[in-house]
C-alpha cells in the first residue's frame, strides 16, 4: 500500500523518534512511503534545495497517488493540517495519531468526516499498532 506519512518539520521535531519508528515499522510491513525522508533528522537540509512551489507540487502529487495518509499531529503544523484537508477532499482515508494528553487542533479533533480517524497513543508501539489496525481496516 502507498502511504503518505505527514509530520511536523518546521513546527518542531519533538516527536522525531516516533516519526522514525512509525515509518520504519510500516516500511518493514511492505508499505511504500514516499515521504519517509520527512522522519529523518536531516529533513531540513534535504528540503532546503527545493523551492516551495516544487515541494507543493511534489507533495500534492504524492497525496493524489497514495492509498491513505497517516499523520502524527502531536506537534502543530500548518503543512500537516493542509495535507490532511487535501487528502480528505481527495477521498483518501486519513489517520491522525497524537500522544495522549497533547492538545491538538479542534479542526482535527472536531472533524466528523467519515474518512478521518483520530487516535491517541500512550507509547510508540501503541501508535504503530493503531496505524496497522487502520491500514488493515480497508486493505
Amino acid at each position: 500500500m502507498n502511504i503518505y506519512f505527514a509530520c511536523s518539520i518546521t513546527g518542531g521535531r519533538e516527536f522525531e523518534s516516533a516519526y522514525l519508528a512509525l515509518v520504519q515499522a510500516l516500511t518493514e510491513d511492505g508499505h511504500e512511503i514516499p515521504t519517509s525522508h520527512l522522519a529523518q533528522s536531516e529533513v531540513m537540509e534535504m528540503e532546503q534545495s527545493i523551492s516551495a512551489s516544487e515541494v507543493y507540487a511534489r507533495d500534492v502529487e504524492w497525496i493524489d497517488h497514495c492509498d491513505a495518509l497517516i499523520a502524527e499531529v502531536s506537534v502543530p503544523s500548518h503543512g500537516v493540517g493542509y495535507e490532511i484537508g487535501y487528502a480528505l477532499q481527495a477521498g483518501k482515508p486519513v489517520l491522525c495519531l497524537h500522544q495522549r494528553g497533547r492538545k491538538i487542533s479542534k479542526m482535527i479533533s472536531g472533524n466528523t468526516h467519515p474518512a478521518l480517524e483520530v487516535e491517541d497513543y500512550v507509547d510508540v508501539p501503541q501508535a504503530i499498532q493503531k496505524a496497522r489496525s487502520f491500514l488493515g481496516s480497508f486493505s
